[in-house]
């Protein structure tokens, strides 16, 4: 279960505050130089005592794990060990949940809230001093690219649990997760193309599993051996290299003693020191990511040819709609102009009704200002990614950037929401303040509180401790929540938002609609467009999420977004139209949910990709899987329903302040 350091209570505001101060010298970002002397430790144990389910692989391979560290000048730096992770559980669980050598005090060294949040549970290895009897460790020293003899350092003997641990994991196919100087280790993996560029795999499987010819059982080999190739840059004009690439290619090797066991002097028949590599490369440090944050051709194009797509019929539908008004304003004011008597018919006809505060007004206003949340938080997000203040390489960062900023969004949230509410000539603004700062928040805490429960008792690292979720609290109603007051208190103060005709104090009939305008099956078709304009970089982010890809692609994603931002704004004020064009004045809630109802369609589209993409093997990671992707909808249904919202608000205020009414 993931652990927290006592300086996560103070991350959230300091982190807030020091990015003025640090420029782009973000934590773990800024370069680190090495010199001379870099240490290369390979862990084994040998397996002694087996089940019978486990007889084989005694035969055919021992157990092991990999501990690494470098000097960094005169002093140690270690390289980390992550989490064990899987594409078929979803569940991590700690390094040394498995039988490995282990260092006598573990130490989570996660240093930001959104690690501890993602479950990115970074521990530190094991150092030689500390392995006596605990495992078979090979420990080779490197001097520059010199590596001398493998020496072992400790021993351990596995039991029948952590044999059936072993297999277990092995056939969920969990790998084994390192870091390198922030580099997570990979592996190499080429494509049936040569021509195309290498696929990287973050991780190392710990096993695998197949059978052999004839025979009718199936056999479990770990992988016990790593071959490690570290590729460095060095610095011009100096000593000094730094770290560009962390790679490993997994073996299965049956290691054998050279004579009997003799302590950490025996020595092994079948270590090979040449199999660990330590090269000099023309990657810069400042470009060493894009090896891992490659963008394919497929990439490019599946995302262009989208957007084209979703502008051309945006750009058509917003010219049709320009031309349409300009003749309609254009005829109601000729007609003012010769009084000429005629009876009115169109979206002027209602002009006593169109700004008749709607039903739910309290949940309209709420669900508007936590849209505006939501669209700040996204925003600034955005914009800081691909200013590059938020990194890649920052192992968390972008969960704990956005978490800040939807705290601080609070105060935009409330503004807006008061400043609907006061033009609906309501009146208690401490009553939908309150709303406003408990409800979203409210229901997003509680499904993730029960989430992180069943997490607690699948043991995984993923679950988050109470130190952490006390951290949300206090971020919630410490800084959220007054921030939302403050906002609604200067919202209120400002002056009411006139309508721009008199609302007639009786309510007009409204006539009877065609078929195409029910209100069913509008807001269905409004969703459409804007999902479309989505569709293809989701599938890349939820390969990211749920697969364990690597995803650097936000300036696609800003796009993206100008583009989404764009298609709701004109395919919801189309519609708008055509509804006021039927004398149908319910605009307020249609607006919102027709380009709100494109989460329908993400929430779908995440189960189509459920089911031929994912192959998850547990009940607690489906609930996790389906969970999820329903707060993600449920954010996306806030943010595109407030943008159709604010469009057609704009829409409707604009065309009725363009005509002469009595």
């Amino acid at each position: 279960m993931a652990t927290t350091q006592p300086a996560f209570f103070l991350l959230a505001l300091v982190l807030a505050c020091s990015g003025a101060a640090r420029g782009f010298d973000l934590p773990g970002v800024a370069p680190v130089d090495f010199r001379k002397v870099l240490l290369l430790s390979v862990l084994l144990f040998r397996i002694s005592s087996w089940p019978d389910c486990f007889r084989d692989i005694a035969q055919s391979s021992c157990a092991g794990t990999v501990c690494l560290r470098v000097w960094l000048q005169k002093d140690l730096l270690a390289v980390k060990v992550g989490q064990l992770s899987s594409i078929k559980t979803q569940l991590p669980y700690s390094y040394y949940s498995l039988p490995f050598c282990r260092p006598r005090t573990v130490i989570n060294s996660a240093n930001n809230l959104g690690e501890v949040l993602r479950g990115d549970l970074i521990e530190n290895s094991i150092r030689a001093r500390y392995c006596f009897d605990i495992a078979i460790a090979i420990s080779m020293q490197f001097e520059m690219v010199e590596a001398k003899r493998c020496q072992i350092v400790c021993k351990i003997v596995l039991s029948e649990e952590g044999a059936k641990d072993l297999k277990e994991k092995i056939e969920d196919e969990y790998r084994v997760n390192m870091i390198l100087d922030s580099l997570p280790m990979v592996v190499p993996i080429r494509t049936l193309y040569p021509e195309r560029p290498l696929f990287y795999q973050q991780g190392v499987h710990l096993g695998v599993m197949g059978m052999y010819a004839g025979s009718n059982h199936i056999t479990y080999f770990i992988h016990n051996h790593f071959s490690f190739l570290v590729k460095y840059n060095k610095v011009a004009h100096t000593d000094l290299a730094r770290i560009v690439a962390f790679e490993v290619t997994p073996y299965s090797v049956t290691h054998e003693f050279d004579g009997e066991w003799k302590g950490n002097t025996t020595s092994l028949k079948t270590c090979n020191p040449q199999s660990r590599r330590l090269v000099e490369s023309d990657i810069k440090w400042a470009s060493r990511w894009d090896t891992y944050n490659l963008v394919t051709d497929d990439h490019w194009y599946s995302v262009v040819n989208s957007l084209m797509m979703v502008l051309f019929l945006s750009g058509t539908i917003a010219m049709i709609l320009l031309r349409t008004l300009y003749r309609d304003i254009s005829k109601y004011n000729q007609l003012e102009s010769h009084e000429v008597t005629q009876e009115e018919t169109g979206w002027k006809l209602i002009h006593g009704d169109v700004f008749r505060p709607p039903a739910n007004t309290d949940l309209l206003c709420v669900y508007v200002g936590t849209g505006v949340q939501v669209f700040g938080m996204v925003l600034v997000t955005l914009l800081f990614c691909i200013l590059g203040l938020v990194s890649s390489s920052n192992r968390g960062g972008l969960v704990t950037t956005m978490l800040l900023i939807w705290v601080f969004m609070g105060l935009f949230a409330g503004y807006s929401t008061a400043r609907l509410y006061k033009m609906f000539r309501g009146s208690e603004w401490k009553k939908i303040t309150i709303k406003m700062a408990i409800i979203s928040p409210g229901v997003v805490f509680v499904i993730f509180f029960v989430l992180n429960v069943l997490l607690w008792r699948e043991k995984s690292s993923r679950a988050v401790p109470f130190a952490t979720m006390f951290i949300l609290v206090v971020l919630w109603f410490g800084i959220s929540v007054p921030l939302v007051f403050v906002g609604s208190y200067f919202g209120f103060k400002k002056p009411t938002m006139e309508d721009l005709v008199r609302t007639n104090k009786i309510p007009r009939q409204i006539p009877k609609q065609p078929w195409y305008m029910n209100p069913f099956i509008s807001v269905l078709i409004g969703g459409i467009l804007p999902f479309g304009a989505v569709l293809m970089e989701l599938f890349f982010i939820l390969t990211s999420i749920w697969l364990y890809q690597f995803y650097s692609t936000f300036g696609f994603l800003f796009l993206v977004f100008v583009v989404l931002i764009l298609t709701c704004a004109s395919f919801t004020i189309l519609l708008c139209y055509f509804q006021l064009c039927s004398e149908d004045y319910h605009w307020w809630w249609r607006s919102y949910l027709t380009s709100g109802s494109s989460a329908l369609y993400l929430f779908m589209y995440a189960t189509f990709y459920f089911f031929t993409k994912l192959q998850f093997t547990k009940a607690v990671s489906i609930a996790l899987y389906f969970t999820y992707m329903l707060l993600v909808s449920y954010a996306f249904f806030m943010l595109t329903g407030t943008i159709g919202f604010c469009a057609c608000f704009w829409f409707t205020r604009l065309i009725y302040s363009s005509v002469k009414i009595d």
